[in-house]
Formats: structure tokens, sequence, C-alpha cells
């Protein structure tokens, strides 16, 4: 595994990222250790979560298996960058309206800090992320309880999710004031099929040395292979699985012809449509790491086969005019 740098930090993280969204809701908790062991013999040490994750049961269930995934073996902390992140309601036997409304109050963000650490039974988070922006809240508000928790050595690094690029760029204009290194990372929607992050949020964290985490980077399993060489999407599947739903049909249907394009070209290649969507995204310089949710060890073990694509000039080029982006970054794509 060819590891690289969370932003512009000197911390070395595996190129792509476990995304654990899945974890207690479509994978049960034994198949989530499993995936866990599998990703570190891969070489896989940066793994995501949230603590409003656990679909099928409580907020917080997602983190509670990874804790109990660690627990009593120092080696496997030792070995993964954990990312979690702090922004939705949580649920609480004695409602209040901070813990239990969404916001990102010095409070809140102190809380809810060590209630992941609790769940997740491990003394400091690697990365904390703001899950969106709180605009009812000043930024040296957020920045100085995210400095109190770095100094109590219970958070390293600081990251943000869903943020615009001026949201980014004050957020790192309030940090150097208070002389602190800032956000590192950004979440942010990207695939192929949604390249608005290209306009102003890819130049912005360019610029400050932001790491772009790309989620959803088959843009909800579009880019997997929907069509399957099928002539109609009405025997399709997604992941071999799962059969279409009307809501995925209608989105294939939107943009069927790109999607021929798309599945031809990748058959052109050899390559299975999810991993040159993967391979796409680590040709950018911006991103650090897409992060991949597998609900299946089969579809950990095939995801990797990403790093090794490279993807030359023509490949590029072709992918393009499949799918276009906004016309490069602003103000030049609209402006002259």
């Amino acid at each position: 595994m060819k590891y690289t740098h969370l932003g512009r930090t000197g911390l070395r993280v595996s190129p792509l990222c476990l995304g654990t969204m899945n974890f207690g809701w479509k994978t049960a908790e034994p198949e989530s250790h499993a995936i866990m062991d599998k990703a570190l013999d891969l070489g896989l040490n940066f793994f995501d979560t949230a603590d409003m994750y656990g679909w099928g049961g409580e907020r917080g269930d997602t983190e509670r298996i990874i804790g109990r995934w660690w627990a009593g073996d120092a080696a496997k902390r030792d070995r993964v960058v954990i990312a979690t992140k702090v922004y939705h309601a949580m649920p609480d036997k004695h409602p209040e309206p901070n813990r239990g409304t969404m916001g990102l109050s010095a409070r809140k963000i102190i809380r809810h800090c060590e209630d992941s650490l609790t769940r997740l039974q491990t003394d400091f988070i690697d990365l904390f992320q703001m899950h969106h922006i709180d605009r009812t809240c000043p930024w040296d508000e957020i920045w100085e309880a995210m400095e109190t928790l770095v100094r109590q050595g219970k958070i390293v690094y600081v990251g943000s999710s869903n943020h615009a690029a001026w949201d980014i760029a004050t957020a790192n204009q309030v940090a150097s004031r208070r002389h602190l290194v800032g956000l590192v990372s950004e979440q942010s929607l990207y695939n192929l099929h949604d390249r608005m992050v290209e306009l102003e949020v890819v130049p912005c964290c360019r610029h400050y040395g932001v790491g772009i985490i790309p989620w959803s980077p088959l843009a909800g399993g579009l880019l997997g292979g929907v069509l399957g060489g099928a002539a109609g999407g009405a025997t399709a599947k997604i992941d071999g699985a799962r059969r279409l739903d009307d809501k995925m049909r209608e989105r294939i249907e939107k943009v069927r012809p790109r999607l021929e394009a798309w599945e031809a070209f990748c058959a052109q290649l050899g390559e299975r449509p999810a991993d040159v969507a993967l391979a796409w995204l680590l040709h950018n310089p911006a991103v650090t790491a897409p992060i991949i949710g597998p609900r299946t060890m089969a579809q950990l073990t095939e995801s990797v086969r990403a790093t090794e694509i490279t993807l030359d000039a023509g490949s590029m080029k072709r992918l393009d005019e499949i799918w276009p982006g906004p016309g490069g970054e602003a103000p030049v794509a609209y402006a002259w």
C-alpha cells in the first residue's frame, strides 16, 4: 500500500478510507469486525465513522462496534487513524436543546467528543470532523472548543464536512489568527457524476492544504456498473445483489447515454466501473482518500484494485467527455 498525507499534515494514511456507516445496519457486528481486520491486512489504516451512525438501532451504535473491535487490543488501535464527526442530534434519556439538536456550540462539541471517546473506547480521536456547517455559531467559539480538546490530548486534528469554500477559508483564517493548525481535511460529495466541488471547494482546499475526503465516490452506486451489459434497467443489479429500486431507475434513465458510454469505456480498459471511478479520484492531487463503504468482505477486497489503476491523459480526457464537470474552477469557468 502506498500511503499519502492527510492534507498538509505529516500524518500518513491509506489512499482509501474505510467508511463504517453500514456497520450494525447492513453489516452485522461479527462481519463488521472481520472487515476491519481485513482492512488492516490490506494496508488500510484510515477509518471513518460518525457519532450519529447506527441506522439499524440507535445513533452511536457504529462507534460502539468499533470500540468493541479494538477493546483490549492496543495494537489494533495503534494501527488505525480514526475519524469521527460531530454536529447532529444524539439521543438522550433527558432531552435538552443542545445535545438534542444540530449545531456546533462549544458545549456540544466538548460533550459529544467525550461521548464518542466513551463509545469508541479510546483515549483520543485522530481526526475530529464537523459534520456540517453551523452558521449560527462563531468560529472563535468553535476553535476555542477544539483548542481545548487538543490541549487535553483528546483530539489531534480537526476536519470539516459538507462545508462551502468560503466556510473553509473563513475557518482557516480564524484559526490562523488564533495560531492554530486549522482545518486539515474536508469531506465532500465528489465523484464523476457530482463534480460541483471543482468550482470552488477543490481550489480552496488546494490553497489551504486541506485534504479532500470524497464521500459517495460511486454516486450511490450509479457508477458501480448498474447497467451490467443488460439492455434494460429492469434486470440490472447493483453490486450483483440489490435489485434497482424506483429511485435508482429514475436516476439511471436521466443519464442513460452517459452510463452506456461509461460502462463501455470501462470494459475497454478491462476494469470494473467501481474501480475506475475510485482511480479517477485518486488521480487528483487534492484528494487524500475516497471513502469506501463495503457491506461485505468481497466489496472491500475488490476496492483495493483501484489503487493499482493508472489512467493516462487520453483516458482522463475521455472521462471528462462522458462526465463533464462545472467547466473548471471559478471564476474562469463562468466569467472569462
